[in-house]
C-alpha cells in the first residue's frame, strides 16, 4: 500500500510561526491542520573526561516545573547544526567541545512541526568560558554520571521527551543500547 500526500488546496498564516494549510486528503474530504514552523534545534550530550554528562536545570513554563535537561536550542540563521550544538553548549554551561559527532536527527512532532532536532555526543568536554544566557533564561549546570542519567531516564525522573530521546541516540552510538 502506498501512502499519498496530502494535497494543500491553501495555506495562511495565523500568527507567525502558525500556520493553517487547508488540505484534501486521500478519500477526497478537506481539513485545516495547523503546523509550526519552527527553526531546527540541536542537543548535546555532554560527556566530561571523567564520564559525568553535562545538564542544566532550567525552568519549563509548560509543565511549570525546573527540569534537568541536555545543554541545546535553537540554531542561528546561517548556522551549521553542528555550530549551533557547540555555541549552546557554550552559551548554556560554559563547557566547550573536545570531540563532537552527530548521532541522529529526529522529529519533534512530525504531525504539527515541520522542524529537525539534530543529536550530538560530545567528549572530553571541560569548562573553558562563562554562561551567556538569552533573555528568558536561567539555568543551573549539573555534572552527573551517564549510568547515574540513564537510570534518572528509567526511573522517569530525566522528563524532557525530546532529551531522553537524544540520550537514545547517543548511548545506542556508545553501544550501550541492547
Amino acid at each position: 500500500m502506498s501512502l499519498t500526500p496530502w494535497r494543500i488546496l491553501s495555506s495562511r498564516h495565523i500568527y507567525p510561526q502558525f500556520r493553517m494549510d487547508t488540505v484534501e486528503v486521500a478519500n477526497g474530504s478537506t481539513f485545516e491542520p495547523f503546523v509550526f514552523e519552527f527553526r531546527n534545534w540541536a542537543n548535546v550530550v555532554a560527556l566530561t573526561k571523567t564520564n559525568e554528562v553535562v545538564l542544566v536545570r532550567q525552568y519549563r513554563h509548560g509543565v511549570r516545573e525546573a527540569l534537568l535537561e541536555l545543554p541545546g536550542g535553537v540554531i542561528d540563521d546561517g548556522e551549521s547544526p553542528l555550530e549551533g550544538a557547540r555555541r549552546e553548549l557554550m552559551e548554556e554551561t560554559g563547557y566547550s567541545v573536545g570531540n563532537i559527532v552527530e548521532v541522529g536527527r529526529i522529529y519533534p512532532n512530525p504531525a504539527i512541526q515541520e522542524n529537525t532536532l539534530f543529536c550530538y555526543l560530545a567528549s572530553g568536554v571541560e569548562p573553558t568560558g562563562s554562561q551567556h544566557f538569552d533573555e528568558t533564561e536561567e539555568i543551573e549546570v549539573h555534572l552527573v554520571p551517564l549510568d547515574e542519567v540513564i537510570e534518572m531516564a528509567r526511573r522517569g525522573e530525566f522528563r524532557h521527551a525530546l532529551h531522553v530521546a537524544v540520550l537514545f541516540q547517543a548511548l545506542a552510538h556508545l553501544g550501550r543500547v541492547k
